[in-house]
């Protein structure tokens, strides 16, 4: 087409020049397509040459790499049929192209934003570890086609970068040929289906998964769904975490366990010796209310964020270091981004065998009570 001769110039100069350093699609013209943007470098496979289009989709990315003619096609379709703006970085400037509502094409040069080229290596997609199994069609999370529905976009991400994580802690965890696994507090279980899927059907591991829940309704519609999945080693619990039996816990969950519930779950993780201890904590209530004449004496204590922020840190440093004490590795990251949801932080403690130092330990969780005029911590008495 006439209208992209510009474009088509502009791209096959820098590409002679070697001048070229990326393209960006973007402006989707139907946001329920579930592709905001697309993204396009050069790279070097076997020697040649080639230009590599992301797919940014809502759920996962897609790779594909053409010759600059195949390349071209593509984007004088993807920019007819799909989007409305491009951006060309080149060296010598930036040439921006507009489509209108009628199609009709623009065009505006500016200076360019690069300086340096791009290294051209290959990068494969990143893998999605949740795969389009019936459970997630029962759970609302795909359609019948195996698509996820765009409202759960997020809920899906959130499952691979959970899955992510599993993986890695797996890694580096001796468990036993059969592995007793509890997720306790499980909810509507969108998390313990894909990890028993992900383990049981993927990997091939010999374990069973119970999920442990307060709400009767929950329990009974996860059993549903674990039957309708075929999940025979899948199971839900309707019972006070409390309650729970710890005769044999290798792998301890308790994501988003509400104030003290994540405190009874990592006490039974430790009464079980568990091997693995997984927690997302939600709300810190306990600590906060003993705090009450302290506020107005620290400056950290004076705004409700800061204060917010402050009891979550305390109240979770606390946890760390109690299962330090009781010979646990601990480790404390981001578990989801910060635009999903304010609880993301996941505390992790893998089992070791090295010498601690108990009493030195108990100085620091003594420091920390002192500091905030804490009482007790709810996890110190239950052991």
């Amino acid at each position: 087409m006439n209208e992209f001769q510009q474009f088509r110039d502009t791209l096959n100069q820098s590409v002679l020049d070697n001048n070229f350093v990326k393209l960006t699609l973007s402006k989707p013209t139907r946001k329920g397509d579930g592709l905001p943007n697309v993204y396009v470098r050069l790279v070097k496979i076997k020697g040649a040459e080639k230009f590599q289009f992301t797919y940014h989709y809502t759920t996962n990315d897609k790779v594909k790499n053409y010759t600059i003619t195949e390349a071209l096609s593509e984007l004088e379709i993807l920019l007819m049929d799909n989007f409305r703006a491009a951006t060309l970085f080149t060296l010598a400037n930036d040439l921006l192209v507009f489509i209108s509502k009628k199609k009709k094409v623009s065009y505006r040069v500016n200076a360019p934003s690069f300086k340096n080229k791009l290294p051209e290596t290959h990068d494969k997609p990143k893998e999605r570890l949740a795969e389009a199994g019936s459970y997630l069609h029962h759970l609302g999370i795909t359609d019948k086609e195996g698509k996820v529905i765009h409202k759960m976009a997020d809920k899906y991400r959130q499952i691979n970068k959970y899955l992510e994580i599993i993986e890695g802690l797996l890694k580096s965890t001796k468990l036993p040929k059969h592995i007793n696994i509890v997720d306790m507090g499980s909810g509507k279980g969108y998390l313990t289906f894909a990890l028993y899927d992900y383990l049981v059907n993927q990997k091939k591991y010999n374990a069973t998964v119970t999920g442990i829940e307060l709400r009767k309704e929950l329990v009974n519609y996860c059993n549903d769904v674990a039957k309708k999945s075929d999940f025979k080693r899948l199971n839900f619990v309707a019972q006070p975490i409390q309650e729970y039996d710890t005769n044999k816990i290798d792998i301890l969950i308790a994501l988003h366990a509400c104030d003290t519930a994540t405190d009874d779950a990592i006490f039974k993780g430790l009464s079980a010796n568990s091997e693995l201890i997984i927690c997302a904590p939600c709300c810190h209530k306990q600590i906060r209310q003993q705090v009450k004449g302290k506020e107005q004496e620290s400056p950290l204590l004076k705004y409700g964020i800061f204060k917010e922020r402050q009891f979550e840190m305390v109240t979770d440093t606390i946890r760390a270091l109690i299962l330090e004490k009781n010979n646990y590795n601990t480790k404390v990251f981001e578990f989801i981004s910060n635009e999903h949801t304010r609880k993301n932080v996941m505390l992790v403690g893998s089992k070791s065998s090295k010498k601690i130092d108990s009493a030195k330990i108990d100085t620091k969780i003594a420091s920390l009570k002192d500091a905030y005029a804490i009482e007790n911590h709810y996890l110190e008495t239950l052991l």
